[in-house]
């Protein structure tokens, strides 16, 4: 992707060089004709481009390097500048190799350690917050023809309707875990 059909054009014969000299050529040829060089009016559009095509991995070598950067959102692993090829991703640089390829960068990112951390989500409400989002979860779990979770919510209003609050949630000695 480039805002320069001359670049587009070198970089089209420098490909074509290098292709005739790999030892793997039908493969590196394969591979090949499933890529694109793409032609854009402008670096913004050239970024909108690449945030569309979301690739597993990008390469930014321009003049605006660091201003570039912080609008790329979908590629899974950047390399900035005329001197960190993807291959020092892939073998040195540090960086994890384990990425989402065709497309799914807009919504996956690489493997991290965060992956191997076990999260959960925590909810608690208080009469109040009952009060307020109880009718809405009544009619959701009535468009999905949930009528269990639907009841969950209408018992609760019902007791509130009652006065029947206990917002510490303190059951005495008595605890029930579902």
């Amino acid at each position: 992707v480039s805002n320069s059909a001359d670049l587009i054009d070198a970089v089209q014969q420098e490909v074509a060089r290098q292709l005739a000299e790999l030892p793997r050529q039908p493969i590196a040829r394969a591979a090949l004709s499933h890529s694109r060089y793409i032609l854009t009016k402008d670096l913004n559009e050239a970024v909108a481009v690449t945030n569309a095509y979301a690739p597993e991995h990008l390469i930014v070598q321009t003049a605006h390097d660091e201003q570039l950067i912080d609008q790329f959102n979908s590629a899974a692993s950047i390399f900035v500048g005329q001197w960190t090829p993807e291959s020092a991703g892939d073998y040195a640089s540090g960086t994890n190799h384990v990425l989402p390829t065709y497309g799914y960068s807009k919504t996956v990112s690489s493997l991290s350690l965060t992956d191997f951390y076990r999260r959960y989500t925590v909810q608690q409400l208080s009469a109040a917050g009952m009060r307020n989002i109880g009718p809405a979860i009544v009619t959701l779990a009535e468009a999905e023809s949930l009528e269990a979770h639907a009841n969950a919510v209408r018992l609760r209003l019902a007791a509130l309707s009652n006065n029947i609050t206990n917002d510490n949630n303190t059951g005495g000695d008595k605890a029930c875990l579902s």
